[in-house]
């Protein structure tokens, strides 16, 4: 029998704020959280793009510095948001074989790798951390939340890029179908803004490079959009069943309706321009819900701000939605926060359950005009959503040609 998936914890931290309410709050009030970065490395090594999307909070502010100094900051904000939605969900009374973790990120430890690579060609190998592997290693981040709460039905680990953290929600929705576990915290995070990345990213000519004008760099959809911001942090939901919430007389935010993950087997980097594969990722959430296409009533849309990457999402969510598709209000919020990598599906997914919750499409900063290729229903401003039963999606497409795809239904 299927059951229903509710959430009831939410936690981020974001460069729009240090909780999933600050962030939230910012993305209402039309506020960046890019900015140029102020570190020498950007004129040692002449990195051609100076700006991006920093958490807001640095986890030094928020962790004892004994548990933060055995963690990358990739797990650093992992166990942040974690611990934020745990006591966000009252703490629930789960025995710890019952708890489960699905927790994801894109890249993991790259500031402990390369630090440590640093460490060893200048000092030598006898003063490479002992923790070196276990804090770079790409489960440390699961590994970090399993431990911190106890949970031991499961500690797993997705890395598919920009689709990772909702692909790990589309785990953990299974997992608990599956009878695995009873609560399940799920998401995802990233810490990547390092020479390393922002050189490869530069290199491929998919950040934009608006150094003169970092808060407006990041435009989906606008006719002048030229590539993507970095950003950073973590999300996190606790999941559980319906029975298990209100057995418990939990707080119910939205219920996890569904969940779809495809795979596009086109290019390493390029989405499938014809969508085919995103569009059966969002097939596959809408038949998971029992939701028809007309169910649907907001959509919070991958829009990275790349010039085709964009265009093809469109044609995904066209081939759909169909004749639909220009009305459904959407929103864009890498506009806001940059693009969290692995960590952004579980952002985006946070920012969908408050829409759903509060039947409001947040708005999307930076569109100064519209592509005509994406004739959507996006705003600057807010947009209402109505009074009746709410369906949003939330898209996250990664390299390797992943699309993951997760629906949440008001309660």
């Amino acid at each position: 029998m299927t059951k229903k998936i509710v959430v009831t914890g939410i936690g981020a931290t974001s460069p729009l704020g240090g909780t999933a309410r600050e962030s939230w709050t910012a993305l209402l009030a039309k506020e960046s959280g890019t900015h140029t970065l102020e570190y020498d490395w950007i004129e040692k090594y002449s990195i051609p793009v100076t700006f991006a999307a920093e958490a807001k909070v640095r986890p030094s502010e928020v962790l004892e510095r004994p548990v933060a100094k055995r963690l990358d900051p990739s797990s650093q904000f992992a166990l942040i948001s974690a611990k934020e939605a745990w006591a966000d969900a009252g703490e629930p009374d789960v025995e710890s074989e019952r708890l489960g973790v699905d927790f994801a990120t894109g890249i993991g430890g790259v500031w402990t790798l390369l630090d440590a690579w640093d460490t060893l060609r200048e000092r030598g190998p006898r003063r490479v951390m002992p923790m070196t592997v276990p804090m770079l290693m790409p489960n440390a981040a699961a590994a970090a939340v399993s431990m911190h709460f106890h949970a031991r039905a499961f500690a797993r680990t997705v890395a598919s890029a920009c689709a990772s953290s909702t692909e790990s929600i589309a785990n953990a929705y299974e997992h608990l179908q599956q009878g695995l576990a009873d609560v399940v915290i799920a998401g995802g995070t990233e810490s990547a803004i390092h020479p390393i990345t922002i050189a490869s990213f530069a290199s491929m000519q998919a950040l934009s490079k608006r150094n003169d004008s970092p808060e407006t760099a990041s435009r989906p959809y606008s006719v002048d959009r030229d590539g993507f911001v970095m950003g950073e942090g973590a999300a996190s939901l606790v999941l559980e069943t319906e029975e298990h919430a209100l057995a418990r007389g939990a707080h119910i935010y939205a219920e996890l309706a569904g969940a779809g993950v495809t795979a596009d087997s086109y290019h390493i980097t390029a989405n499938d321009p014809e969508g085919r594969g995103a569009s059966r990722a969002v097939n596959r959430a809408l038949a998971q819900a029992g939701a028809s296409v007309d169910d649907v009533t907001h959509i919070n849309a991958h829009a990275t701000s790349t010039p085709v990457g964009d265009v093809a999402e469109y044609a995904a969510l066209r081939a759909v939605f169909g004749a639909r598709t220009n009305s459904i209000p959407v929103s864009a919020t890498k506009a806001s926060t940059g693009h969290l990598l692995g960590g952004t599906g579980a952002l985006e997914s946070v920012f969908s359950i408050y829409a759903i919750a509060e039947r409001i499409a947040p708005p999307t900063i930076n569109l100064t005009t519209q592509d005509a290729e994406i004739p959507l229903s996006i705003s600057g401003d807010v947009q209402n959503l109505g009074s009746g039963d709410q369906l949003a999606i939330t898209n996250s497409f990664g390299f390797g040609g992943h699309n993951a795809v997760a629906a949440f239904r008001s309660v």
